[in-house]
């Protein structure tokens, strides 16, 4: 498995992305082969809109269910309850304050699949994750964005 390009997820964010595998294969796929028949039973295919939208939709289900197997090869998963170190890593709680406002916030590192920055999980992609992946507490880090701003790391869990 070529790490570089692994997909980070907790166990959690695996079984997720298997049900919605599961979901697509199984249901959804089979939901669209029955729409297609029933539009290609109305006729004229040249002019026929259900028909068209089937086929889209069709073209979704493929290309979302493709993509969630490349996923599902490729993943490496990310441990939360081993977190010991004080190093942040993929999976680490860390609370950091943005030293322009002095304002603390609290983010669990995870994969871009289960990222949702409004409930506290940030990216591994992103700039600020990226700056203090492999940092330690009470380090300084400058997050490079368009307007560059410092952080401190305050806590790790």
């Amino acid at each position: 498995m070529a790490e570089e390009n692994a997909i980070y997820v907790t166990k959690e964010g695996l079984k997720k992305l298997q049900d919605e595998y599961e979901n697509l294969v199984h249901t959804v796929r089979e939901e669209v082969k029955a729409e297609l028949k029933e539009a290609r039973s109305l006729g004229d295919l040249s002019e026929n809109a259900d028909y068209d939208a089937a086929r889209e939709k069709q073209a979704q289900v493929e290309n979302r269910i493709s993509e969630l197997e490349g996923m599902l090869k490729n993943y490496k998963i990310i441990d939360i309850t081993k977190s010991t170190s004080k190093v942040v890593r993929i999976g680490s709680e860390v609370t950091i304050e943005f030293m322009d406002t002095k304002e603390e916030a609290t983010y669990r590192i995870v994969g871009s699949t289960e990222a949702d920055p409004l409930n506290g999980k940030l990216s591994n992609e992103t700039p600020l994750a990226q700056a203090v992946i492999d940092k330690k507490v009470g380090q300084t880090v400058e997050v490079n964005v368009s307007k560059p701003y410092k952080v401190i790391i305050v806590k790790v869990k």
